[in-house]
This record gives structure tokens, C-alpha cells and sequence, in this order.
């Protein structure tokens, strides 16, 4: 059997980098105009929220695929080296604006005793993103090693928070039905700000720590 030349296996794992930033970019956008449409109709805050939430995951895996498309397989390292340094960079601060929306829409939440609100739509998106976000997450950031593209990594572990944040608006709708704990998912959204704001510093202190411009 022939080997497969180190050039098709980058062409196979930039296909398999864009498939992956595709599907999350398609699936946040689905899950953001269902939540912030049904969020506007139902008066559901943290519907809406979970919307706004989607729509900074699209900002991070849009960047990683203008990464994606400005080098591909056929680039020189040095080329796609750069290029991933600089989108490692905007990912980075993706996470100072994820960490800025979930501070401020749980505070809010606090001061105005916002409950989030029980519905069967918000429910149902949950637990499909708490499927689905683990599962691009990890294939992402599998990928990402693979491909020795940092940006990729760090697009994946966005992802991760995501589900992060789903799996909190589940946990704040149970505790807030079984206990009348309302404050429950404002609070574990407050208490990821610092884990975002440190990955987010993370993030950009690689990219300028490697960049040789």
C-alpha cells in the first residue's frame, strides 16, 4: 500500500478544520434565531440570552475559518504560522466579549430578580447544545492539535463554555423549579467570568508570546 503523502493529510485535516467551523458556525446561528425569536415572543430573557450567547460562538469560528481560507494546506508554515498567531489572537478576544455579555446579563439578572423562565423551547435547545457542543468541541480541538493550529484550539475550547452554559441554564431551571433558587444560574454564569477572562488572556498572550513580528 502506497503511503499517503504528508501534503494530503494537511489537505484532509483542513477539510476536516473547515467541515467542523461550518457546522458550529450553522448550528449557532439555527440556535440563535430560534432563541432569541422565541425569547422575543415568549418575554424570556435567558432565552434571548442563550441567543446572544450563539452569536459570539459564530464571531469565534468565523474568525478561525477566515484563518482556514487565508492559509490553506498549500501555504508556506511560515505563512499559516503568522495567520494562525493573528486569529489565535481574535478568538482571544472573543472571550473578553463572551466574559463581558455573561457578566453583565447575570448581574442584571440579580439586581432585577430574573428567574430564568421554564420553557419547553429552551429546555429542548439546552440539552441539543449540551449534545452537540462537547461533541464539536472535542473534534475541534483534537484537530486543532493535529493541525498545530492554536487559533483552532482555542476556537474549541469556546465551544467547551458554551456547553458550559447550557448545562448551567439546565441546572438553574431545575433548581429554580425544584427550590425556587432563581439566583442559581445567574450566579454560575458569574462565577465562569474569571475562568473566560483567564483564557481569553491566555489566548492572546500566546499569540503575542510567538509572534516574531
Amino acid at each position: 500500500m502506497t503511503p499517503t503523502p504528508p501534503l494530503a493529510v494537511s489537505i484532509d485535516l483542513h477539510r476536516r478544520a473547515l467541515r467542523l467551523e461550518w457546522l458550529t458556525t450553522l448550528w449557532n446561528i439555527a440556535e440563535a434565531v430560534v432563541a432569541i425569536g422565541s425569547g422575543a415572543v415568549a418575554g424570556s430573557t435567558a432565552l434571548v440570552a442563550f441567543g446572544v450567547d450563539s452569536l459570539i460562538e459564530v464571531s469565534s469560528a468565523l474568525v478561525v475559518m477566515w484563518r482556514l481560507f487565508t492559509a490553506g494546506p498549500e501555504a508556506e508554515p511560515e505563512e499559516a504560522e503568522h495567520i494562525d498567531r493573528r486569529a489565535h489572537f481574535l478568538v482571544g478576544i472573543t472571550f473578553f466579549i463572551l466574559a463581558a455579555y455573561v457578566a453583565v446579563d447575570a448581574s442584571l439578572a440579580l439586581v432585577n430578580h430574573v428567574p430564568p423562565e421554564s420553557s419547553r423551547v429552551g429546555i429542548l435547545l439546552a440539552v441539543a447544545s449540551l449534545i452537540a457542543m462537547p461533541t464539536l468541541a472535542h473534534a475541534k480541538q483534537r484537530t486543532g492539535r493535529q493541525m498545530g493550529s492554536k487559533a483552532l484550539e482555542a476556537d474549541a475550547r469556546e465551544t467547551w463554555l458554551c456547553a458550559y452554559l447550557s448545562a448551567s441554564l439546565l441546572i438553574g431551571l431545575g433548581l429554580n423549579a425544584r427550590f425556587g433558587w432563581w439566583w442559581a444560574d445567574p450566579i454560575a454564569g458569574l462565577a465562569m467570568v474569571p475562568f473566560i477572562l483567564w483564557q481569553g488572556r491566555s489566548a492572546i498572550r500566546e499569540a503575542r508570546s510567538t509572534d516574531g513580528d
